[in-house]
């Protein structure tokens, strides 16, 4: 395997224990990790969980969502490039009710235009990584 152009990382705790970069770029192609709702040391808008670690509340999904789109920027960046070079987002989401009714504004406002041009899958799943997050957003683009 070559070696990578450029790898990106947060700084997060969870980085080093899991072991994984953020953001790879091979060639004109920028694959960042599932984004989450953090501030580069805790999580943001954690959604509140009972003693199972179930969630008992969604209403953190617009704001948690925010929060993705907002880390995915500023990775992005970092590669000179922005949401406007997204081709492809994967939303995993644990409430797809929550998240459907929450993506069209925040990924309108993300993108800056109200049809924003990226192939976009949601996908429902039991849990996440960590038991207050709401959603992660994978990214492909393309610079």
């Amino acid at each position: 395997m070559s070696k990578p152009d450029q790898v990106e990382s947060f700084g997060v705790p969870w980085e080093e224990s899991f072991g994984y970069a953020q953001a790879v770029r091979r060639g004109d192609t920028i694959y960042l990790s599932g984004q989450v709702a953090h501030d580069g040391t805790r999580l943001v808008a954690p959604a509140p969980v009972d003693a199972s670690g179930r969630v008992t509340d969604f209403g953190n999904m617009g704001e948690q969502m925010r929060r993705c789109y907002a880390n995915a920027a500023r990775l992005l960046a970092r590669f000179g490039a922005s949401l406007d070079d997204v081709v492809d987002e994967v939303l995993y989401v644990i409430d797809v009710d929550a998240a459907d009714a929450a993506a069209g504004p925040v990924r309108k406002e993300a993108y800056g235009r109200p049809d924003p041009q990226v192939a976009s899958t949601m996908i429902g799943t039991p849990r996440l990584a960590f038991p207050e997050l709401l959603i992660e957003v994978k990214f492909i683009a393309r610079v």
